[in-house]
Order: C-alpha cells, then structure tokens, then sequence
C-alpha cells in the first residue's frame, strides 16, 4: 500500500462538477492499493499516519501529530502510485490491485483513521475527480506498507 501523504491547509474533491468532499487543515492522503496489500497492511499504514508528527508545535518544529491538531483527513484511491515507468513511454499499472481488490482496503483504511478520531472525508472510488490541494508547507510525504 502506497500513500502519497500532503499536509494540508484545505482539500476538496469535485466529481462532475459538484464538490464531493471538503476537509479543512490535515491531510490529503492520495491512497494506492497493490496486488500485495492487506486489510493489516491498511491498518499499519493508517496507525503511521495517525502518530506521523509533521504539524509544527509552538517553536515551529514539526513535532504534532494530525490527531494533536485535530485536523481532517481526505483520502482519493489514486491507483496510477503504482505506475511503473521503467520500460518505454506509456506506464504499466500491472502492480496495482483491481478495483474489487482495491476498494474495501481503501474503505478499511479509511475506517482504520477515523478510529483515532480523525474525520475523514472521501473521493468517489473509480470516478474521474478533481482534486484541489493547499499544501502547507509545502509537506509531501511518501509512505508505503
């Protein structure tokens, strides 16, 4: 399981131009599921990225977690993490898993994060989306379980 992981100042996704979700500060959280992935793999992931201390405390030190700031969470399934790029010109996307593979991890992670209290907020899973992030920072953080 990949994420690419943004620290945020807002996020929204629109799908057919109508605003699906909307999260204030936290996370954008663009979620790539592989052929290998489990509901634990989901769980671990979710439990870093619920500790992961990147919110920046009174001297300005990233040494807050998004549950410390009580921030938001907005997860987009975004299977093109696992493009692989390393033969011609047009990406393989072979190591991702399939959408009836996919879609219940992306549900478990997503439930996994608002069990630390964490709301969280979702795109339309398959749906052509556009997605606005406000990066602070800018922070962009690359995880994989």
């Amino acid at each position: 399981m990949r994420a690419l992981l943004q620290r945020v100042r807002e996020a929204s996704v629109q799908v057919e131009g109508q605003t699906v979700a909307h999260i204030g500060p936290g996370f954008a959280i663009l979620l790539g599921v592989g052929l290998e992935d489990t509901a634990e793999k989901a769980a671990a992931l979710a439990r870093k990225i619920a500790f992961l201390r990147v919110f920046e405390d009174e001297a300005g030190k990233m040494n807050l977690s998004i549950q410390d700031v009580k921030g938001e969470a907005l997860v987009v399934s975004q299977f093109t993490l696992y493009a692989d790029t390393r033969k011609g010109n047009r990406p393989s996307f072979t190591q991702a898993a399939p959408p009836d593979v996919a879609r219940p991890l992306v549900e478990t992670f997503a439930e996994h994060l608002k069990s630390y209290s964490i709301p969280v907020q979702q795109g339309i899973f398959g749906a052509h989306m556009l997605v606005y992030i406000l990066n602070d920072g800018p922070v962009t953080i690359w995880l994989e379980q």
